[in-house]
């Protein structure tokens, strides 16, 4: 779990994303948080672009229902991104560790 002021949230490897989570997508909601050349470049099918620095614009794209699975470049900007959802009170909010740098 990531603590962050109080704010906990979930961490999964790449490994996981690809063996349990895609597979098993119905109540999720795959979030990457790279500007849009980084996501234009390569992204992983089934997640939607919504920048970190425009994130806290566009809440309204994310839903509540849903568990969030984040994902990034490094891990850096998710970790960021799942603390502002978890504070904007989402609760099952999800980072995927080593981003993009570590999807194969």
């Amino acid at each position: 779990m990531g603590w962050f002021f109080g704010s906990k949230f979930s961490k999964i490897s790449t490994s996981e994303l690809k063996d349990y989570y895609l597979k098993n997508r119905k109540d999720k909601f795959f979030l990457d948080v790279r500007t849009q050349s980084e996501f234009r470049t390569q992204s992983i099918s089934n997640f939607t672009n919504v920048p970190l620095q425009s994130l806290q614009s566009h809440l309204n794209k994310i839903p509540r229902d849903k568990e969030v699975v984040v994902i990034c470049q490094s891990g850096m900007r998710s970790s960021m991104a799942c603390r502002l959802l978890k504070k904007a009170g989402y609760e099952r909010v999800t980072n995927v560790s080593g981003g993009m740098n570590h999807w194969r």
